[in-house]
């Protein structure tokens, strides 16, 4: 079962937090670890100072391992360099089970 992980960043300069990350090529390193699924950022329509990241890793194992990278000291030097706050939401999905009671809504 994968494991999703919402992160608000909020702040005034949220969204250069994210942009960085970008430019710096982070989020393509973290893209390329075994076990990562998802990792994009979103703007929320109504929040003009958040950022949303939608992060899916395959297990819990593989979020140790992200965690425990060098990379983990980047992102958190950024987090404060823009002075970042987070609410964090996590969720275990299960894929490959949509009922078929929501198939009706969905569209390939």
């Amino acid at each position: 079962m994968a494991i999703l992980i919402t992160i608000d960043y909020q702040g005034e300069q949220a969204s250069r937090f994210a942009q960085e990350m970008v430019d710096q090529g982070i989020v393509d390193r973290i893209r390329a670890q075994e076990g990562n699924l998802v990792y994009d950022y979103y703007l929320p329509w109504d929040k003009q100072d958040v950022v949303r990241l939608v992060d899916v890793w395959v297990d819990q194992a593989a979020i140790d391992h992200h965690h425990a990278s060098a990379m983990m000291e980047e992102i958190i030097s950024l987090r404060e360099k823009y002075q970042l706050t987070m609410t964090v939401n996590r969720y275990q999905i299960n894929q490959d089970q949509v009922p078929d009671s929501d198939q009706a809504f969905i569209k390939d």
